[in-house]
């Protein structure tokens, strides 16, 4: 895997869990009057360092910004949160799936091609 490759998916990874962690406070403060639900950015400001190299890549951070004011009541939507958690879990899962097949790439190459 090319170092540039690595290094987004290291970072995709970093912003994917911290979109995990603050979904589940988003969840789990869902009927607390006072909690203001978050969200987690991080795709733009990769997706720019990209096309600059590894250094602009290793110091993008994923943010945490507070979620914008509903446009229709302030009732928590739960749904929403659970549609956030499914996706952001299913992209973790992809991009650790291929980080597991570039390993096993090269443990065969280490191994001469023999299993």
């Amino acid at each position: 895997m090319n170092p540039v490759s690595a290094a987004l998916i290291t970072k995709s990874l970093d912003g994917l869990s911290m979109r995990l962690d603050v979904t589940a406070a988003n969840i789990a403060n869902a009927n607390s009057r006072t909690y203001r639900p978050s969200l987690v950015t991080f795709e733009q400001s990769l997706r720019v360092a990209a096309t600059r190299g590894i250094d602009a890549i290793n110091v993008v951070r994923p943010r945490v910004e507070a979620m914008p004011a509903a446009r229709f009541g302030d009732e928590p939507r739960i749904d929403l949160d659970l549609d956030t958690a499914a996706a952001t879990a299913g992209r973790y899962s992809a991009l650790i799936e291929m980080l597991g097949r570039e390993m096993e790439i090269a443990r065969t190459a280490i191994r001469g091609g023999q299993q």
